[in-house]
């Protein structure tokens, strides 16, 4: 199965070619002379116009810029420099990966994860767990290390965001363009769409397979919208995160089950296993299937699936696990098990969580049984975790129970701001800091940076974000149904002089988004002081299906449209990708308030302390570890009867710390304007996230714990070469 992308745009001149490779790979996502190609090629409006994505964007011009630009010296010069840059990177055989643990071909790792959070042109993901599978597909082809990953292509994608003049989050699906997206369909031998049938349930289902190249990473994304379902079936991938119980068992089968498969019919031999989160853990039965049709015993087949496969677990909250009746799991396993020679019973005790037997089939329970590679996500996230299912090893003391943790990391070359680090960066810390973020070292060499030039670089990438801020609630303003209030609540009055905070993720009610807003009247005497003035940015989503958090939203909305706060609060609909780079490079202080311990790690904050934007958050998640009293602010979270007593009780912590030494630090300012005793703040922060809180040291840390020993367990296993 082959695609070439250069075929999309037949009318390219020979001479670049090599334009329709790149565009299809997301490789310019985090090199930015990759993206400044394009726009060289077809000019700035023309990039901003078609969403900063190259497919779209070149089916647009015409052909005789396509033909100038292959005459032209200047464009040439650049175009073979990027080229250049481009195969380097693309070539195998080079990387951390190949030279610490061995050839890249024997040893591929099989990434499963429900959504991708990559480039807005490709909306497959809803949140955090989506970044963190975009950063570390990005890491793997800039380390060298041999992954694939598959998802489903989600044809509605998640949710696009519209805000009632109420309030009410009223979002519709964000349908995806695939012609114009960067991805291209799989077709068979004969030049058909590739088909791969997975014969579970009623009939058989088929999937589409369509690619995404990440770098030197393969994404494989699964489609159930084809002709030879049926309706029910062809809906299966319609959504992210579908509310109903027997729809959402069928996604996770055909993502589990489906995914094995698809690397089947690819020809990929994936030595390890590696599960983000619960949703595709039904890839163990498939796996475990493949080596009893080869003559396994059951349970040879398992150990040896078991002994190469890595669970990572992110939520702390019990509603996040996912749970099936076992009616639902009878109706649709019933066949499969017999193929594999499981008895019905003992499947079902896999997946029983021994607190609550009759909650259903937990996943949860069920991938941390069958694989032999545990971890979370922090070190506070092990702590709790531990105590979770400490009941399924109950001979063991807690801290022997077998689930370690490899903290969560971003990844650098994305989320840094382009300026910040493309020239400040590369001024101060070397031009190769970028390829060597990872040692600590490097990042001191932050303290020859001059006060003034990283703060107006700050004050650079806050005006930056308040325009566009702007710009969107100006496009809001041409919606014939948009009204005063609602632009106002959008941030038309936001301030690039203002101390701003910023708070923007998921909205989810253990999230605590209105914890800010629980003390109106000191809220307001703070944000509306004429001297020392406060701003707050707040964006996110609601889940479609929940109301408890759309309710949440709503409160926010309202209080950003209530004139009493003189704008000083603002609510950015439609949070994305895209906002999120803006945001996290151009608040001042990003605020986090979970109630603890429901934060697994938190990649948000980690964002914003590399580019230098200190973090105030309740001790919970990565910031257990990230915090060192000189980087940001922190708070205990509150113990108590009720969670409006400790809610109270963290807001009071939360107004404390503004008002006695958020404030003050930030309006302490010299003769020149700076406020020193802030930057040097910031450069803290940045020197603790920069080397540690990366998707570098993550990814390695998960090579070196689980990857290198499910690799040697393959090699080692009966039958291998």
């Amino acid at each position: 199965m082959h695609y070439r992308p250069r075929d999309k745009f037949p009318n390219l001149p020979a001479r670049i070619a090599q334009l329709g490779d790149l565009a299809y790979n997301l490789w310019w996502t985090w090199h930015p002379e990759g993206r400044e190609l394009f726009i060289m090629l077809g000019g700035r409006a023309a990039w901003s116009r078609n969403g900063h994505n190259p497919v779209k964007m070149m089916h647009e011009l015409d052909d005789g810029v396509l033909k100038l630009a292959s005459l032209d010296p200047r464009f040439l010069r650049y175009y073979d420099a990027v080229m250049a840059r481009f195969e380097g990177d693309m070539d195998p055989s080079s990387g951390w990966f190949c030279t610490s643990v061995g050839d890249p071909k024997d040893n591929t790792v099989a990434y499963f994860s429900a959504e991708y959070g990559l480039h807005h042109a490709l909306p497959v993901y809803a949140g955090g767990l989506g970044f963190l599978a975009g950063d570390y597909l990005k890491e793997c082809s800039d380390l060298g290390i041999p992954s694939v990953g598959i998802g489903f292509m989600y044809p509605e994608g998640y949710l696009l965001q519209r805000i009632a003049p109420d309030g009410w989050q009223a979002g519709a699906c964000e349908r995806l363009d695939r012609e114009n997206a960067p991805v291209r369909r799989l077709r068979d031998d004969d030049g058909n769409p590739l088909l791969v049938d997975i014969p579970l349930l009623d009939g058989e289902i088929y999937v589409e397979v369509w690619k995404v190249q990440v770098g030197r990473s393969d994404l494989y994304l699964m489609d159930t919208a084809v002709e030879a379902n049926d309706p029910w079936n062809r809906s299966i991938s319609d959504r992210l995160y579908t509310g109903d119980p027997e729809q959402r068992l069928r996604q996770e089968i055909v993502l589990g089950i489906g995914g094995v498969r698809v690397l089947k019919a690819l020809g990929i031999e994936a030595s390890a296993l590696h599960l983000n989160e619960g949703h595709p853990a039904f890839a163990i039965l498939e796996r475990i299937r493949e080596r009893v049709d080869e003559g396994m015993s059951f349970h040879e087949a398992a150990e040896e699936v078991r002994r190469t496969t890595v669970f990572t677990t992110h939520t702390p909250v019990p509603a996040g696990h996912d749970k099936f009746p076992f009616p639902l799991m009878e109706k649709y396993f019933g066949s499969y098990l017999r193929r594999i020679g499981m008895d019905r019973a003992e499947f079902f005790e896999l997946g029983i969580d021994p607190r609550d037997p009759a909650s259903g089939f937990n996943m949860t329970a069920f991938a941390l049984r069958m694989c032999a590679h545990r971890n979370c996500v922090s070190q506070k996230h092990q702590e709790v975790t531990r105590q979770m299912w400490r009941h399924l090893w109950p001979d063991l003391a807690e801290e022997e129970v077998p689930i370690d943790y490899v903290t969560n990391g971003i990844h650098v070359p994305t989320w840094i701001d382009r300026r910040l680090g493309n020239v400040t960066f590369n001024q101060y810390l070397g031009r190769d800091w970028l390829e060597k973020h990872d040692n600590p070292l490097i990042w001191e060499l932050l303290e020859e940076i001059p006060d003034r030039l990283l703060w107006d670089q700050h004050r650079r990438m806050k005006r930056a974000l308040i325009n566009k801020i702007k710009d969107r609630a100006r496009d809001k303003w041409r919606d014939p149904e948009s009204d005063s209030r609602t632009i106002m609540a959008l941030g038309t009055l936001l301030d690039p002089q203002t101390l701003t905070l910023g708070f923007a993720r998921r909205f989810a009610s253990y999230k605590r988004a209105t914890l800010m807003l629980r003390d109106p009247e000191r809220l307001r005497k703070i944000l509306t002081d004429p001297h020392r003035p406060v701003q707050i940015i707040f964006a996110g989503k609601a889940h479609p299906d929940d109301q408890q958090s759309k309710l949440l939203l709503q409160q926010v909305y309202n209080a950003a449209a209530d004139k009493s706060f003189e704008g000083r609060i603002a609510f950015v609909e439609d949070y994305d990708q895209y906002l999120a780079q803006y945001l996290v490079h151009g608040v001042d202080v990003w605020v986090n308030n979970p109630r603890p311990p429901m934060e697994a790690s938190g990649t948000s904050g980690m964002k914003a302390s590399l580019n230098g934007v200190p973090q105030l958050s309740v001790f919970d998640g990565w910031w257990v570890e990230g915090y060192n009293g000189k980087n940001g602010w922190g708070f205990e979270g509150s113990e108590g009867p009720t969670n409006d007593y400790r809610d109270d009780r963290d807001s009071e912590a939360i107004y404390e710390i503004l008002e006695k030494e958020v404030i003050p630090l930030y309006y302490r300012v010299d003769d020149e304007g700076v406020p020193r005793g802030w930057v040097k703040l910031m450069k803290e922060a940045i020197m603790v996230a920069g080397p540690h809180f990366t998707s570098r040291r993550m990814v390695k840390e998960y090579t070196e714990k689980f990857y290198r020993p499910a690799l040697e367990e393959t090699k080692n296993a009966p039958g291998s070469a």
